[in-house]
């Protein structure tokens, strides 16, 4: 035979050896990627009537309208941030994504690693991996954008606490941040300090910066459950370092499930001030829906809590014009419910909670509050309902969460308001999924 019938000969079984290959991996899926922990990036500037950051220096006192000043984030300049998440399922291999969305320049990254942690800045020396982007220790991010680590092999489980370490090689202003992680995030002096087994802080906070996804190998059957929505969905005010969103204790619940458990991950698409309709703490929650959500892989549930926001903020203007309506809200959700039915993703509706008494609380607005309840529990729209506002609400007045579950601002749970809130999710739901 010629030595050019050789060589097509040759590759024709090679390309042929390939195909079945793929054919038959792709018959028999075992594993797939998908998201153990997430976190929603927003912009470390915030745009939302009535609140600002704090400029540097400046009293960390209330404004004069009694409304929070939020402090901005320091720059970031040959510095390491380790910072804590914790995952929802195991699997065999890991992968982290960085987020760039709202840098105002390229992101500089000198080096990321991640490791078990041990306790507080501490890691288990022996988990810790440095991770590379396309074969390299470093990347820049360009602004605006997201990058994806290549895989590491380290197998975790479920409700493991991880360390990311990133190190940031130049200088980062403004960086893209979440600002309620609920876990104290160590920032080092000068220099790279990934790869370190404990970090000497200069300054700590309980906010994650860059990182936005852990992404695992985990089984085939595996599926995503988003929980999306605002702070009470992020878990604002619940105690740090503890887990105790309700999220987090919703993933507790199904992780103690022998039916449930490893079958299925909870991951918190929650932002602070977040709105269903408006930009302001984070972009609008249906501005945001395909980034958080839709881009993740493997979701089958999202469950929705959001619009008291949008309720008690319009209630502070002068302006009827401005003041959102039930039928707005209501338009609103019709919108995710059809759009993740598109992607045959299933969408549980929640119920908002009580708010008399809060800093923006009206009778316009529980009127409003009261009208969207009804038709997400009444409307048959939404694949499932969960009634958080019965849960969660005070027995004698109805417009108020009982006192128990509430800390002092009459709008945020406590962690037993979260726990209350979790243990009201049927869980049967996601059984009939799961086959």
């Amino acid at each position: 035979m010629q030595p050019q019938r050789i060589r097509r000969s040759l590759l024709f079984s090679l390309l042929a050896a390939t195909l079945l290959t793929y054919s038959a991996q792709a018959a028999s899926p075992k594993t797939h990627w998908i998201p153990t922990w997430i976190a929603s990036p927003e912009s470390a500037i915030i745009n939302l009537p009535g609140f600002a950051r704090r400029p540097a220096g400046a009293s960390n006192s209330a404004s004069a309208n009694n409304r929070p000043l939020f402090p901005p984030p320091p720059p970031v300049e040959n510095q390491t941030v380790r910072m804590v998440v914790r995952t929802s399922v195991g699997g065999s291999e890991l992968r982290v994504q960085l987020s760039n969305a709202f840098g105002p320049a390229p992101l500089e990254v000198g080096a990321v690693h991640i490791a078990l942690q041990d306790k507080g800045s501490a890691i288990v020396t022996s988990s810790d991996h440095a991770l590379t982007f396309s074969g390299q220790s470093s990347i820049v991010i360009p602004k605006g954008a997201e990058v994806l680590s290549d895989p590491v092999d380290m197998k975790v489980g479920p409700l493991t606490d991880l360390t990311i370490s990133v190190y940031i090689s130049g200088k980062a202003e403004d960086p893209t941040d979440h600002l309620t992680g609920l876990h104290t995030t160590y920032t080092s002096g000068p220099g790279d300090f990934t790869g370190a087994e404990s970090i000497t802080p200069v300054r700590t906070s309980e906010s994650w910066y860059w990182i936005s996804a852990v992404d695992v190998l985990a089984p085939q059957k595996t599926g995503v459950i988003v929980a999306f929505g605002d702070s009470i969905t992020d878990g604002a005010t619940s105690t740090p370092n503890t887990d105790s969103s309700w999220p987090s204790q919703l993933q507790d619940r199904i992780q103690q499930d022998k039916a449930l458990a490893g079958k299925w991950a909870v991951v918190n698409a929650g932002i602070s001030g977040n709105q269903l309709l408006s930009d302001g703490m984070g972009v609008a929650a249906l501005a945001r829906l395909d980034r958080d959500v839709f881009s993740l892989t493997g979701v089958k549930w999202i469950i929705v809590l959001e619009s008291i926001n949008d309720i008690g903020l319009s209630s502070l203007t002068h302006d009827p014009a401005d003041k959102v309506t039930a039928q707005q809200l209501i338009d609103g959700l019709k919108q995710i419910i059809a759009r993740a039915h598109l992607r045959g993703i299933k969408v549980m509706g929640a119920t908002l909670t009580p708010f008399q008494g809060a800093s923006y609380y009206s009778d316009y607005g529980e009127q409003t509050r009261e009208a969207v309840n009804k038709w997400i529990l009444t409307s048959g729209a939404f694949d499932a309902t969960v009634d958080f506002d019965k849960v969660v609400q005070n027995p004698s007045n109805p417009e108020q969460i009982l006192p128990s579950l509430n800390i002092t601002d009459h709008l945020h749970p406590n962690d037993k308001g979260y726990k209350a809130m979790a243990d009201a999710i049927n869980l049967s739901v996601f059984s009939k999924s799961s086959k």
